[in-house]
């Protein structure tokens, strides 16, 4: 391909660009079908657009366009019968068009995409059909009635105020993102907040007009924080959740504190944590390290986490010298030499694997168990991190241990709330939330009128959705395995698992495997 002439390049490409129009007006009213049906509640989903990003594997964004189609081939048909041709109008062409025609009023609408698509159809390119669509608009716009207090927050006019959003996400590498549409009374105070933080400071500032705008807006943030006039939570601006490892609280007697060696091991997973976040939503905080947390947290309330890795090879010894234990408790002697199988019986030549299997399973639950009792050793208000904690770190952090479990009760204490956010980090529902912790709940995988302890272990966030709706109206059912993975079996027998591989097409007959 590398050889082919440019001429036969471009060809494929405008090609490619017609078939992806065609698609996208195939699609758009495939996704109309499909929501009219409410065919995303199938797979627990709320929306169809959570569908599309959990259960086709786009992006959100991908998903906010895939929408867009949609939205062409219900509110827009001559604009989608154009773009369905393949070669009038592009994909990124059409929905630039409809978002240009919904602010024209509804009775002349189509016929002012009839005009635009007569003249693309002439040649006309984006740039004049954008002159077309705002003609129209200013000729049909009706007369402005004045504000009205009841539709809009800060009078004006009630289109305008519908659209207004604003979206804060993060880059892979943590980087802020903000996205939004702001109505006019908002861009002016926006405007004149970054105008007046923004002046150059001095004929030295070599910072661009960008930069200073970036560093306007955070330290009007600052300033605002500073000010008292925020809601705060539990009596702070800030709340952080410091990280200790359990093997760093054993060397600190030692070290004298948490040096170069935990902030090199941890850097990496504070990185994990912040790509994570880009695509997803996580817990709403923000995963800082280094000097920009030791900034921020001079005035937050502090709030230690002491986590732990778990070592395989430990876990086998641990497992070893506790059937020794045992036998040295109950005058068992050791075995000899493991003898021979015994020969398998005719017509049972399948039992052995499903015995291994069963063995496997049952080895795995015992592993768990007995890790849950380590855990209660070294965890706990009187376990080893709790004693080493208090005992090494300083003030602030020094506080008395909260328990991870506190049996069958109503309520779910706050620490316990707030340890089951960190962990999970949003919605933990088997076929994927973008809910973050913050809009989620702490819900009992065993309930508690099944015997269901309040615990860390026997706690997962869920969105309002998939708690209420989904598990407790709608009657999926929840099942949490000893290694994390979870699934949800539907009342018609679906099942659904957090750990699948993405589905593979159907093979079609006689093609190879």
């Amino acid at each position: 391909m590398a050889g082919l002439p440019g001429e036969i390049v471009a060809e494929r490409l405008r090609a490619l660009e017609r078939i992806d129009a065609i698609g996208a007006a195939i699609r758009g009213r495939q996704l109309a079908v499909f929501d009219a049906q409410d065919g995303h509640l199938a797979d627990g989903q709320r929306t169809t657009r959570s569908w599309l990003v959990h259960c086709t594997r786009i992006t959100r964004r991908q998903a906010a366009e895939y929408k867009e189609q949609q939205l062409l081939a219900q509110a827009h048909p001559v604009l989608h019968a154009a773009l369905a041709e393949g070669w009038m109008l592009s994909t990124s062409e059409a929905l630039q068009v409809a978002r240009w025609t919904r602010q024209i009023p509804t009775e002349y609408r189509t016929k002012a995409e009839d005009l635009v698509v007569t003249a693309a159809r002439a040649g006309a390119d984006l740039r004049d059909l954008a002159r077309i669509c705002g003609e129209i608009r200013e000729q049909t716009a009706k007369p402005d009635p004045g504000p009205d207090p009841g539709t809009s927050p800060d009078g004006e006019d009630g289109e305008e105020d519908r659209d207004r959003a604003v979206w804060l996400g993060t880059t892979f590498r943590g980087a802020g993102v903000i996205r939004g549409d702001l109505t006019s009374g908002c861009a002016s105070m926006v405007q004149a907040v970054l105008d007046a933080l923004s002046a150059p400071q001095g004929g030295g500032d070599l910072r661009t007009r960008p930069q200073r705008y970036h560093d306007a807006l955070a330290e009007a943030m600052r300033r605002l924080l500073a000010s008292n006039l925020l809601p705060q939570r539990a009596g702070q601006p800030v709340k952080a959740l410091v990280h200790i490892s359990f093997a760093d609280l054993c060397q600190l007697d030692v070290d004298s504190g948490v040096q170069e060696k935990w902030i090199a091991q941890y850097r990496a997973r504070w990185a994990a944590h912040r790509a994570a976040a880009s695509v997803s939503t996580g817990d709403g905080g923000a995963w800082l390290d280094g000097e920009k947390a030791r900034k921020i947290v001079c005035d937050a309330m502090l709030i230690p986490v002491v986590t732990g890795d778990l070592d395989p090879g430990a876990v086998d010894e641990l497992i070893l010298l506790c059937v020794q234990y045992h036998r040295i408790r109950i005058g068992t002697p050791e075995p000899a030499d493991t003898p021979d199988p015994a020969p398998v019986p005719a017509g049972q030549a399948g039992r052995p694997t499903e015995l291994t299997v069963m063995a496997a399973n049952a080895l795995a639950e015992l592993e768990h168990q007995i890790i849950a009792k380590v855990l209660q050793v070294v965890s706990g208000p009187g376990g080893a991190a709790s004693f080493l904690r208090r005992q090494l770190l300083g003030k602030g952090l020094n506080g008395p241990s909260l328990p991870l479990d506190v049996g069958q009760t109503d309520d779910i204490p706050i620490h316990l709330r707030r340890l089951v956010a960190l962990r999970d980090q949003g919605c933990q529902y088997p076929g994927g939330c973008d809910q973050p912790a913050s809009g989620c709940e702490a819900h009992h995988v065993v309930h508690r009128a099944d015997g269901g302890r309040t615990s860390l272990t026997n706690l997962k966030d869920f969105c309002w959705w998939h708690h209420h709706v989904v598990l407790h109206q709608m009657g999926w059912v929840l099942i949490a395995h000893a290694d994390g993975t979870s699934q949800v079996r539907s009342p018609a027998g679906k099942t659904i698992r957090s750990h699948s591989p993405p589905p593979r097409p159907a093979r079609r007959p006689g093609e190879p495997p």
